[in-house]
């Protein structure tokens, strides 16, 4: 298989949003395998899981744990923003839920929250990336 077709993956993380400096950090990535691994693990976890080549490929040219560079954080604020949408339909859904079936505890709802919603359900969110420079 060539180097072009391979599954790739990279995962972002903050540590301190506190921080005046803080910018995600890339805290995995990989190819093959590895890639299918960091996926793997990620929907296990509860995590999102966004499948945006074009965000993978910038994203796997910066070293592994460090922050972003200033060029891509437009397009991370687009991926936070998507985010935030399944956040808020998946909260939406766990709400309606709990109405539907007459429960009115927050273990009940917190519980249904973690049912993740299905991204494809939202409308598509046409990333614009940036070149990094050479």
């Amino acid at each position: 298989m060539s180097r072009t077709n391979r599954k790739s993956a990279a995962a972002l993380a903050y540590d301190d949003a506190a921080s005046p400096d803080a910018a995600p950090r890339v805290v995995a990535k990989g190819y093959g395998l590895v890639a299918e691994m960091i996926v793997q693990r990620a929907k296990e976890a509860g995590l999102y899981v966004h499948e945006a080549p074009e965000m993978v490929s910038l994203l796997m040219q910066v070293d592994l744990d460090s922050q972003v560079p200033p060029q891509l954080y437009q397009a991370v604020a687009e991926l936070l923003a998507w985010l935030h949408g399944l956040e808020v339909a998946g909260n939406a859904q766990a709400a309606a839920a709990a109405a539907a079936n007459g429960q009115q505890s927050a273990a009940g709802a917190a519980g249904a929250a973690r049912n993740t919603p299905d991204p494809k359900s939202l409308s598509i969110n046409p990333f614009r990336f940036p070149a990094l420079p050479e």
